[in-house]
C-alpha cells in the first residue's frame, strides 16, 4: 500500500455518490407492509436553530448506528426525524432581526435538513415533520379538547415562575437552580392565570412505572423518582374556635406533641384576615408577596415571620398554639400552613430561635429517653424513642406514626394520607411563537373548547414585533370570535402551550406522519412504543416525565395499547470543551460544516464515536476527526489493493496454515466482540479500536497466496460490515467493491465459532506467585503435560532447584504455579 494510493483517495466524492443513491433509491423508507420484525429507533428531535452542533452530531450519530446495526439483524427498521419548532430563541431572532419567526424557522430547518443528510443519518424523510405544521398542532389542539372534556386541564390563578428575559412563565421542572432553562436569568414570583393539565393524577402510576423500566438508566429513573417524590403522612386539622380548623400535612406525625407554632403563607386566609387589622402584618404579608425569586430559591432566603395574634389549638391536648405568617411557606404547596416543630427541623429550629420561639424536645436518640443536646440545631433523625410526649413516650418512629394516627382519626382530626412532590404542569405561555391554546374565553359560557371542525386553531404568521408582550394579544381581529356554545361575542386564548407539549408525543405521530383523519391511526400499534431512544440526561425530568405522562393519556384515549413510550433509553454524556458543556448560548457549539467540508462524515462520525463512550461526557478535540480520515484512506487503499490483485478464490475453512487462522481468528473475534458491543454494551468506541486492531493485523499479513488473499477478504469484509453503522458512506463503496452488492441489503456475518478456537495459547508459568515464565502449548493441554514443560524451562528450573513441589495449582490456558519450600 502506498502513499500515494491513500492520498487519491476522494472521501468527499465518495459519500456525495452514496448520499444520492440513498436518496434516489429512496433506500431508508420502510411501511408497516413487512414480515420483518419492527425495531423503532429514534433520537430526540432537535430545535431548528439555525446549524447542527457537536451535541447534535453525537446524539444524532448514536441513533444512527443503533439503527444500522439493527437493519443489519434483519429488522424493519423505522429511523425519522422532524423539528421541535415552536419556541422562544425564534421569536427573539424576530425582534433582533426584524424577520417573521415563521420564515427565520423554515430558513433553519432547511439549511440543517442539509447538514443532516451530509452526514449520511439514515432517516426516514418521508416521514418528517414540523411541530409549528398546522397538520401537526392541530392533533395536539384536538387532544387538549378531549383532556379538558375529562376534566384533566382547568385554569386558575396561580404564582409562577416567571422568566424576565423570555417574558414567560416557567414550570417548575424548567428552573435550574434559580435560573431560567434557556435564558439562564433569575426567576421571579408572579401571579398569574394560568392553564395547568393534571399530571398528578398520574403520579402514582409514572412511579410505579419506573420500575417496568429495565432499559433506563437507573440514574435517570431515580431522577423521576425523586420529582414526582411520594411521600406518606398524616393531613392533620388544628381546630379554631370560629371553626374554620388549619389543615397540614406531615410526614412526621411522631413528632407532633413538639409543635410549638403553625406557618401560614402571606396568600393563606387567616394571614389576608389577620392583616386587615394590622397594618404593620399588612406591610409584611405585602412585602413576602412582592419578593420576586423563583419557588427553588425560596430555601435560600432569610427566614422572616411575624405573628398573626391569632392561634389554634393543638388536636391532642388542646393547647393554645400560635399562627404566624412566614415567607418560606408556599401558598400553592397543599394548604399553604405547615406544623413547625423547632426541635426536629432545621428550618423551623432556626426560625424559633430568631423569634423567641418554644423549642420542645418528643424525640431522643436511640433507645436511651435521654434529650440530646439542641442548643445548636435540631435533632431532626427518625431514629430514636419519643420524650415529653405522654402516652406516647418510648414509642420509636414507626410505631408513634401509628398510634398518633390512630388517635388523631379517633378524634376526628386527622387521616393517613400519600402525598407528591409533583405539581400539575403549567403549560400556558405568553408569547406568541408557540401552537394556540384551543379554547375560547366566553363571559356567559366560561371557558369552551373549540370544536373539532374549527380545528386547527391556525397560529397568524404575518405578524410585527415590538418587542413588548405577545402579538397575539393586540391582534382583535385573531382573538375576536364567537362563543360555540351559545353564539355570543368571545375571545380566543391568547396564551400559546409550552413547547414541552409538542415535544411529548412527536415520537407516535412519527408512526402515522400523514395521517389526516387521526392523532394517531392503526400504523401506531404496528410500531409501538420507540424501542431505543437516544437523547441527552439533562432531559430525565422534563420531557421524559412529559412524554411518558402523555403516552398513559394517549393509552386511555383508545389511541396507544402500551404502558410506556420508551423501552430502551441510551442517556448522553455532555461534549465538553475546557470542561464546559458547549452550547450555542456560549458561543462555543461547534459548527460541524468546517470538518464536513475538510475531512467528510464518515471520519466525523468515526471520531465522535471512538472519543467515549456514549453515556459518559468527554473533552471534544477535532483532531481526532483528521487521524479518522487518515485511518479511513488507509482502509480504502487496502480494499482497492487487494480487488487490483485480481480473481479471488472461495475460502477454504480445512487447509489452512497456522498464520492463516490466526487472522481468521482475529477477524471473528472483532465480529463476535462487536456484536456484543453494538447490542448489550453499547460501547461504540471499543467497536472502532477492535476493527482498528484487526487492520493492523491485516497490514501485518504477507501471505499472498489464493488462500492468503481469500482470508484477507474475509478479514476486510468483516472489519467493513462491523465499521458500517459507524462510517456508512466508506461501507457502503468498499461492501460493493469486495462483494458486488449493496450493503444496506446486507446481514450481519455469522461468527464461525470453529476459527475462534487458538492453535496455541500462551500459558503463565509462577513459581510462588511470581511470573518465572511463559510457555505456547496446544488449547487444552492436560496438567502434566504443562508440568513437563515447565519444568523443562531453564528459568523455572533454577527457582525450583533444591527445593521440593509442595502443591501444583493448574488454571487450564492460563496458568501453572508451583508452591516450593
Amino acid at each position: 500500500m502506498t502513499e500515494q494510493s491513500q492520498q487519491d483517495v476522494d472521501l468527499l466524492a465518495v459519500e456525495k455518490d452514496i448520499q444520492k443513491y440513498w436518496q434516489e433509491n429512496r433506500t431508508f423508507e420502510v411501511s408497516e407492509n413487512s414480515s420483518l420484525p419492527k425495531f423503532y429507533c429514534l433520537a430526540m428531535f432537535p430545535y431548528p436553530s439555525g446549524q447542527l452542533h457537536m451535541g447534535h452530531v453525537r446524539n444524532f450519530t448514536l441513533g444512527d448506528v443503533i439503527a444500522r446495526f439493527q437493519r443489519l439483524q434483519g429488522k424493519n427498521v423505522l429511523h425519522p426525524i422532524g423539528w421541535d419548532a415552536f419556541g422562544l430563541p425564534a421569536e427573539n431572532a424576530a425582534i433582533k432581526r426584524n424577520i417573521a419567526p415563521a420564515k427565520w424557522t423554515r430558513e433553519n430547518i432547511d439549511y440543517m435538513r442539509g447538514q443532516m443528510q451530509r452526514m449520511g443519518f439514515s432517516f426516514d424523510w418521508s416521514r418528517e415533520l414540523a411541530t409549528c405544521d398546522p397538520e401537526y398542532y392541530r392533533w395536539e389542539q384536538w387532544f387538549f379538547t378531549r383532556m379538558f372534556s375529562k376534566g384533566l386541564v382547568y385554569k386558575k390563578s396561580a404564582w409562577v415562575n416567571w422568566d424576565p428575559v423570555d417574558q414567560t412563565v416557567l414550570a417548575n421542572e424548567q428552573v435550574i437552580d434559580g435560573r431560567g432553562w434557556r435564558s439562564d436569568a433569575l426567576v421571579e414570583r408572579r401571579e398569574l392565570e394560568q392553564w395547568f393539565v393534571k399530571i398528578t393524577d398520574y403520579a402514582e402510576e409514572l412511579l410505579d412505572g419506573l420500575d417496568q423500566l429495565d432499559g433506563w438508566p437507573d440514574k435517570i429513573k431515580l431522577m423521576q423518582r425523586n420529582w414526582i417524590g411520594r411521600s406518606e403522612g398524616v393531613e392533620m386539622r388544628f381546630p379554631r374556635d370560629n371553626g374554620e380548623d388549619i389543615s397540614v400535612y406531615t410526614t412526621r406525625p411522631d413528632t407532633l406533641m413538639g409543635a410549638t407554632y403553625l406557618a401560614v403563607a402571606p396568600q393563606h386566609p387567616i394571614a389576608q384576615e389577620a392583616a386587615k387589622s394590622n397594618a404593620a402584618l399588612a406591610e409584611f404579608v405585602d412585602e413576602c408577596s412582592r419578593v420576586k425569586v423563583a419557588e427553588a430559591e425560596m430555601a435560600k432566603l432569610d427566614k422572616l415571620g411575624m405573628d398573626t395574634g391569632e392561634t389554634a389549638k393543638h388536636p391532642l391536648t388542646g393547647k393554645p398554639i400560635p399562627v404566624w405568617v412566614a415567607n418560606f411557606v408556599l401558598m400553592e404547596y397543599g394548604s399553604g400552613a405547615v406544623m413547625s416543630v423547632p426541635a426536629h427541623d432545621q428550618r423551623d429550629y432556626e426560625f424559633a430561635r430568631k423569634y423567641g420561639l418554644p423549642i420542645e424536645q418528643v424525640v431522643a436518640p436511640g433507645d436511651s429517653r435521654e434529650e440530646c443536646d439542641i442548643s445548636t440545631e435540631a435533632y431532626v433523625s427518625k431514629n430514636g424513642v419519643l420524650v415529653n410526649s405522654g402516652e406516647f413516650d418510648g414509642l420509636d418512629f414507626d410505631a408513634a406514626f401509628d398510634a398518633i394516627s390512630d388517635s388523631l382519626a379517633a378524634r376526628g382530626l386527622g387521616e393517613r394520607q400519600v402525598n407528591y412532590r409533583l405539581r400539575d404542569w403549567g403549560v400556558s405561555r405568553q408569547r406568541y411563537w408557540g401552537c394556540p391554546i384551543p379554547i375560547i374565553n366566553c363571559e356567559k359560557c366560561g371557558a369552551v373548547a373549540v370544536p373539532d371542525e374549527d380545528l386547527p386553531v391556525l397560529l397568524p404568521t404575518d405578524v410585527e414585533f415590538d418587542g413588548v408582550g405577545s402579538p397575539l394579544k393586540k391582534m382583535a381581529s385573531w382573538y375576536e370570535t364567537r362563543c360555540p356554545k351559545c353564539g355570543g361575542p368571545a375571545v380566543r386564548e391568547t396564551d400559546t402551550f409550552d413547547t414541552f407539549m409538542e415535544s411529548s408525543w412527536y415520537y407516535a405521530r412519527f408512526a402515522s406522519a400523514n395521517s389526516d383523519a387521526s392523532m394517531l391511526d392503526e400504523r401506531a400499534r404496528y410500531w409501538g412504543e420507540v424501542d431505543h431512544y437516544v437523547g441527552g440526561e439533562e432531559h430525565a425530568i422534563l420531557h421524559l416525565l412529559y412524554a411518558r405522562f402523555f403516552h398513559k393519556v394517549m393509552r386511555d384515549e383508545g389511541l396507544v395499547d402500551s404502558d410506556e413510550p420508551f423501552d430502551k433509553l441510551l442517556a448522553l454524556g455532555m461534549v465538553l470543551k475546557d470542561g464546559v458543556k458547549m452550547s450555542k448560548s456560549a458561543g462555543d457549539a461547534g459548527d460541524p460544516q468546517f470538518l464536513l467540508d475538510a475531512f467528510g462524515a464518515d471520519a466525523v462520525r468515526m471520531a465522535m464515536m471512538f472519543a467515549a463512550p456514549p453515556e459518559q461526557s468527554f473533552e471534544w478535540s477535532e483532531h481526532g476527526v483528521e487521524s479518522a480520515n487518515r485511518w479511513l484512506r488507509r482502509l480504502v487503499a487496502s480494499v482497492d489493493e487487494l480487488v487490483a490483485a485480481g480473481e479471488i478464490p472461495a475460502l477454504d475453512t480445512l487447509s489452512l496454515t497456522d498464520e492463516q487462522k490466526d487472522l481468521r481468528r482475529v477477524a471473528h473475534e472483532t465480529l463476535a466482540k462487536a456484536a456484543d458491543d453494538y447490542s448489550r454494551r453499547l460501547a461504540f468506541n471499543t467497536v472502532v479500536s477492535a476493527v482498528m486492531t484487526l487492520m493492523n493485523q491485516v497490514a501485518k499479513f504477507e501471505d499472498t497466496s489464493p488462500a492468503g488473499k481469500a482470508v484477507i477478504k474475509e478479514a476486510l469484509n468483516i472489519a467493513v460490515v462491523v465499521l458500517s453503522p459507524i462510517t456508512p458512506h466508506v461501507a457502503h463503496r468498499l461492501w460493493e467493491k469486495l462483494n458486488g452488492s449493496v450493503i444496506e441489503q446486507a446481514r450481519w456475518p455469522e461468527v464461525d465459532e470453529a476459527a475462534l478456537e487458538k492453535s496455541i495459547v500462551e500459558l503463565v508459568v509462577q513459581v510462588n506467585g511470581k511470573v518465572r515464565a511463559r510457555l505456547e502449548v496446544p488449547p487444552g493441554a492436560e496438567k502434566d503435560v504443562v508440568e513437563r514443560l515447565a519444568l523443562e524451562n531453564e528459568n523455572v528450573e533454577r527457582f525450583i532447584e533444591g527445593k521440593s513441589v509442595r502443591k501444583l495449582i493448574h488454571v487450564p490456558d492460563k496458568l501453572v504455579n508451583f508452591v516450593v519450600g
